[in-house]
């Protein structure tokens, strides 16, 4: 049985989802999709992170207990995917009662195998990372992420031996290269493992810091954010059982953006390794959305809210924009006239006026009754179910690499050659003559199984026009007719329902 498990990062409690966060569930939730599809067991977790400096400022500011803040935007998270149609298996939050437990399960396990030490120290901090930086880390005495200069801090604090397993780590990038992807990513790691790494700060004295997973061999200090965050991967499927771990822990597939590369690429490993975990299977890698070229902030207002998207185009306009005008790894860019030529052209003309038509023709000439296929296929009628067989076969390749666009393109490509069938065949022509009457029905009987493979085509990417296509095509809820053969899954008498406009056009003002 073919595995997968697909992670989130966790989001931070501090602020609403945004066009970012979206993203990575938008990848995740297809690849889900696709794969529980396809027979493969999956369990696909998210959820929101909750501790540390960030997390207790904003619920000062917000004039409430953390826990209390903490709970109500960890709710507003889980809604706002659910109103996405996330198909998540597992939520986890950092303040579980379980995951605070496994968290001080593993750091008494590494403190107790000597990979745990006290030491004073003296670096420099950035509170909006919640991290130490070396000098060298800075750009112009700056946090690279913040642009603020960090505050020189001189403390007590516990510290894992993080450089113990550095070669160790090393080597298996090198044994295993795609263990991030993309490449480009990979090489930042063995970069940063080509030079010292130092030991991790891990702990955070509650002078300064009480909202946090207490140390359990100090009750004086409290969890350093990542070294508690990082946990839930394991955490989540430990909580489900030890049998839920050994099957879907070695098919780990982390979903992450490139900001957050160093303590997925560098600190988790090596916290695997110290606890004598065996490493997950890829990290994967993806860029940021900028707006109209710009860096997406609170203060420039232009942040984009998957939930305003969904409102203003639907959630499945907004899915393809995202998965098509993207490539994995890479940076892109949110236009609006890139988005409204995508909506207009992909999904309205060819997609949306495709569907139409067929369904709109079945009902003009034949009461919407499916007609039968004969023997004798014509080399269009060949030549339109291999386009779709095609798109079937290169769609398990582009998945397995990420290759989003690449997958829609090819179930594109379908669609445009359907379209082109449809000219070339002409059967509102076709139809004037009444002995070509038996053809018309065979042409629009070829193009309703096209349809039919289309809808599971885009079932990831697009399940509400999945399931609408279906829907028009009357095909009962558990119909397994995505494996049946070409003009054979319809049977004699089926009826399918008027056409309807899945894609009302955007109409762009005059200029």
């Amino acid at each position: 049985m073919n595995r997968i498990y697909l992670t989130t990062p966790l989001y931070y409690v501090n602020g609403d989802p945004h066009l970012g966060s979206a993203y990575t569930m938008i990848i995740t939730d297809t690849l889900a999709r696709y794969y529980r599809a396809n027979g493969w067991e999956t369990f696909y977790l998210t959820g929101t992170d909750e501790h540390g400096d960030k997390i207790a400022q904003a619920a000062a500011e917000a004039g409430m207990d953390p826990k209390a803040f903490t709970d109500q935007v960890s709710t507003s998270f889980r809604a706002a995917w659910d109103t996405c149609g996330i198909t998540y298996d597992h939520f986890i939050r950092t303040t579980d009662a379980y995951h605070v437990r496994y968290v001080q399960e593993l750091l008494t396990k590494v403190y107790e195998a000597g990979d745990i030490y006290f030491d004073r120290y003296g670096g420099l901090y950035c509170f909006g990372c919640e991290r130490f930086y070396t000098p060298k880390e800075l750009r112009d005495g700056k946090c690279p992420d913040h642009l603020t200069e960090p505050e020189s801090i001189e403390e007590e604090n516990y510290f894992f031996r993080m450089s113990k397993y550095q070669e160790r780590l090393l080597r298996h990038l090198e044994e295993q290269p795609d263990f991030i992807r993309p490449e480009g990513f990979r090489n930042e790691v063995v970069a940063m493992l080509r030079e010292p790494i130092g030991d991790l700060c891990i702990s955070r004295p509650k002078s300064r810091l009480t909202w946090g997973i207490e140390i359990p061999f100090d009750q004086r200090y409290v969890t350093y954010v990542w070294f508690d965050a990082l946990i839930n991967y394991v955490s989540a499927l430990k909580y489900k059982g030890e049998q839920l771990f050994q099957k879907f822990w070695p098919e780990a597939q982390h979903f992450i953006g490139k900001d957050i590369l160093k303590p997925h690429g560098v600190f988790w490993p090596t916290m695997l390794m110290a606890a004598g975990l065996p490493l997950y299977k890829h990290l994967n890698v993806h860029g940021f959305w900028t707006r109209e070229g710009q860096k997406m902030s609170k203060s420039l207002g232009n942040i984009i809210s998957p939930l305003e998207m969904k409102e203003k185009i639907g959630m499945d306009a907004f899915r393809y924009f995202l998965l098509r005008e993207s490539v994995f790894g890479q940076d892109a860019d949110f236009r609006e006239e890139s988005l409204t030529a995508r909506y207009n052209a992909d999904l309205a003309n060819n997609l949306g006026n495709l569907v139409s038509r067929v369904l709109a023709m079945e009902e003009k000439y034949f009461a919407s009754i499916i007609q039968p296929l004969g023997q004798a296929w014509t080399k269009e009628d060949e030549e339109l179910r291999g386009a779709f067989l095609q798109a079937e076969k290169e769609l398990k390749r582009y998945m397995a690499d990420l290759a989003f666009h690449r997958a829609l393109e090819t179930i594109w490509g379908a669609v445009d050659h359907a379209n082109r069938y449809v000219v070339r065949t002409s059967p509102f022509v076709l139809f004037k003559d009444p002995a070509q009457r038996g053809r018309v029905g065979e042409i629009l009987h070829h193009l309703l199984e096209a349809m039919r493979v289309l809808s599971h085509l885009l079932a990831p990417f697009l399940p509400e026009t999945s399931n609408e296509i279906k829907g028009l095509l009357n095909l009962s809820e558990g119909a397994t007719s995505q494996q049946s053969p070409w003009g054979s899954f319809f049977l004699p008498g089926h009826k399918v329902k008027p056409p309807k406009v899945l894609f009302p056009r955007i109409e762009l003002p005059a200029e």
